[in-house]
């Protein structure tokens, strides 16, 4: 059972910082105009010595799109907020002090830990059971620790502050949105359902590409890489959700033991030459904007060959998925924004001779952000009908009002679970990639190259 307290003020640590300001922020003003955060006081906490206006005009700022289309209601309630809203210096990591602060602050409390996950940790090691006032929500960035022993101690010390349920591992890439629209896609259709198995499906493929490259944030990015930094995060979560049994409810305990259930079944299998690869962006073009080396980008140690694109080949151990490679792949400063799972059917056993034209594979795409959907289908041509040609059949699936991190917030003040991450689960994706990490360490896959602005390393 979850508890239904009401947070009374959102602290975010790690204030000043670019999460903050880039999404945090423009996801709680779209929350509060929407009227679902009601009576929530919003303070900030950094190391930095920043004065009461800069942390109003660093609000203002995130706040003005959210306030150019809100209703009269709507522009009210983030205009409380802003009046009443407050900034701390504080070094979290400093014994007492960001006790001192909660003792301050209206409870309860939901602190939002918008900073590097060492510095998380540490936060959390100097406090004690009795600093943390009843009813307090913590809240983490992912990844959660940055390794598999690390991501356990930090469980375990979470567990001595606060109760299982007031704990959020958040996940802002996986809106309640997208997972209801995969569930529902998945389970509302007969005529998906029985073939969503290794007896129909050939391969899944989980892409995020970015057409972005560092974008000044190597103070966190070199220090983890695309494969911590998205498919330890994140994609490992998408697929569970397209693999996962069917569940009796999509209530948080129903669908939180199937995903850990698909998560326990699956690993990344050596040799890692094959079934992974790793690369990292040299100087390009992107968008008209000429792009550095990634080694000469501000903040990087060369040193660390820290990837810029990571791929898996994750194989699920179980009866309905033996033997389906689940490709997950994740990279920055590429030339296309690609952000979706295709999942490719197995050909038809025998096309009745007479055809000819296109004769392959089915494919389902799910997009995310925005939410779409396309099914690639072969069809008799126009003109010759005996021709085969594809169509695809597209549709747009039901969005939010809200921002993901909108999302994410509103299910930490209401104490819905659902979009946060479980303990265990958190620890299985981990384990998942700790012998791949491992292996690239000791150099046993090679760094490859790609220039910025194409389409990545050349296939194998």
């Amino acid at each position: 059972m979850t508890s239904q307290t009401t947070v009374k003020t959102l602290l975010i640590l790690g204030a000043t910082g670019d999460l903050t300001g880039r999404l945090l922020l423009p996801g709680l003003a779209r929350l509060v105009a929407k009227g679902r955060a009601p009576g929530l006081r919003l303070a900030g906490a950094g190391s930095s010595a920043w004065t009461p206006g800069q942390w109003l005009d660093r609000v203002n700022t995130a706040f003005a799109d959210a306030e150019a289309h809100a209703d009269a209601a709507g522009k009210l309630e983030l205009k409380r907020v802003l009046e009443s809203t407050s900034y701390h210096q504080v070094d979290v990591t400093a014994p007492g002090l960001l006790a001192a602060l909660l003792a301050r602050l209206e409870a309860p409390v939901a602190v939002y830990f918008a900073l590097p996950p060492q510095i998380s940790q540490k936060a959390c090691e100097v406090l004690h059971p009795h600093d943390v006032p009843p009813g307090t929500r913590l809240v983490m960035e992912k990844p959660f620790g940055f390794s598999l022993e690390s991501a356990r101690r930090l469980n375990e010390l979470l567990r001595t502050l606060v109760p299982e349920d007031h704990i959020h591992r958040v996940d802002h890439f996986l809106g309640k949105a997208t997972v209801l629209n995969i569930l529902g896609l998945r389970f509302a259709n007969t005529f998906l359902e029985p073939i969503w198995n290794r007896n129909h499906i050939e391969k899944v493929e989980i892409v995020f590409d970015e057409d972005l490259a560092l974008e000044g944030r190597a103070r966190y990015y070199d220090g983890a890489g695309a494969l911590r930094d998205m498919i330890q995060s994140h994609l490992l979560q998408i697929m569970a959700l397209l693999a996962i049994e069917p569940p009796a409810t999509i209530g948080e305990r129903d669908l939180r033991d199937a995903i850990a259930a698909v998560l326990r079944a699956s690993s990344v299998k050596p040799p890692y030459t094959d079934s992974t690869r790793r690369a990292r962006y040299l100087a390009g073009s992107l968008s008209g904007k000429d792009v550095p080396d990634y080694t000469a980008e501000e903040g990087v140690d060369p040193d660390r060959n820290t990837e810029t694109l990571a791929e898996v080949h994750v194989d699920i151990d179980n009866w309905r998925w033996k033997g389906v490679p689940f490709m997950l792949r994740s990279g920055k400063a590429l030339g296309d924004r690609r952000k979706e799972a295709v999942i490719t059917f197995r050909p038809v056993p025998h096309l009745p001779a007479g055809f000819t034209g296109i004769d392959t594979p089915n494919t389902l795409r799910i997009g995310f952000g925005p939410d779409t959907l396309e099914l690639d289908v072969d069809v008799n041509g126009p003109g010759d009908i005996f021709s085969l040609d594809r169509a695809a059949l597209v549709a747009e699936l039901n969005a939010s009002e809200l921002l993901p991190y909108g999302e994410v917030l509103e299910g930490v003040l209401t104490g819905d679970p659902l979009l946060s991450v479980r303990g265990d689960t958190a620890e299985e994706c981990w384990r998942i990639v700790e012998p791949v990490l491992a292996a690239w360490a000791e150099g046993k896959v090679p760094l490859e190259e790609y220039r910025a602005g194409s389409d990545g390393p050349a296939p194998k």
